[in-house]
């Protein structure tokens, strides 16, 4: 399959509109995503063509914004053979070196699940995600199939980081990265710090895009993404080079 031409599914697929809701991302602006049959369970080939369709994983649920008369979301990935990393990606891949990495399935932990509780109660305690809980780590982020991964980073054997991710047959794509908000540790800018792992996974493993999710130019949380350049955007049916990237 073509990485820079979405295919069709192989089936009939359902979908679904929510109502329109708030949008998390844009103030004063209301959103409606399109989300595949909660029934469906898709195998590896439906996901693989849903990701170059613009579509993302949250849970078991596979979906991509639908909005009327809104088309802030933009799908964007990075082509790893031709990231360059800048000087300060370098100088922070330095600092990092003393990092331990480990891979795993996406399985409950209590170690992880307590480092997320911190991070969404410190970092994102007026979104939508706070107050967390068991229940909702597990419907986010555990996931009993063989492609979803999560990334384990620990300095000394303390668990500082966790990116959860998915193998591809084209690529990896990040889902969500979580992080300890402890003062010391933010000259390591961990969330970076992911992504750059997960872009040397991609290359180590011959896979030739990591996506990144969406892109809105209006909002500062998703301004770090255009750091990563070149980068590439889904636009309309075709994965173009975005303007001005690198």
């Amino acid at each position: 399959m073509s990485s820079n031409t979405p295919r069709q599914p192989v089936r009939d697929l359902r979908f679904f509109l929510t109502v329109p809701h708030s949008c998390s991302y844009l103030p004063g602006k209301e959103a409606t995503t399109l989300f595949l049959d909660p029934k469906e369970t898709p195998g590896q080939s439906v996901y693989d063509a849903l990701t170059l369709l613009g579509f993302r994983r949250s849970g078991q649920h596979l979906y991509r914004p639908h909005c009327d008369g809104c088309n802030a979301c933009i799908s964007v990935r990075i082509p790893v053979d031709d990231f360059v990393p800048n000087r300060t990606q370098r100088r922070l891949m330095r600092r990092n070196a003393d990092l331990e990495i480990q891979v795993l399935p996406a399985q409950f932990s209590s170690e992880h699940y307590d480092l997320y509780a911190r991070y969404i109660c410190t970092r994102h305690h007026d979104g939508d995600m706070f107050p967390p809980s068991h229940e909702q780590y597990r419907t986010f982020l555990s996931l009993d199939q063989p492609w979803a991964r999560l990334m384990e980073f620990r300095l000394q054997g303390e668990l500082v980081a966790i990116s959860a991710f998915d193998e591809l047959q084209h690529g990896l794509s990040a889902i969500y990265t979580f992080f300890d908000p402890s003062e010391h540790l933010e000259r390591r800018s961990l969330g970076t710090q992911a992504v750059l792992a997960l872009v040397q996974r991609a290359i180590n493993q011959g896979l030739p895009h990591l996506y990144l999710g969406y892109w809105i130019e209006e909002c500062r949380k998703m301004s770090y993404k255009r750091a990563f350049q070149p980068l590439e955007q889904l636009d309309g049916r075709q994965w173009r080079r975005m303007i001005g990237s690198s």
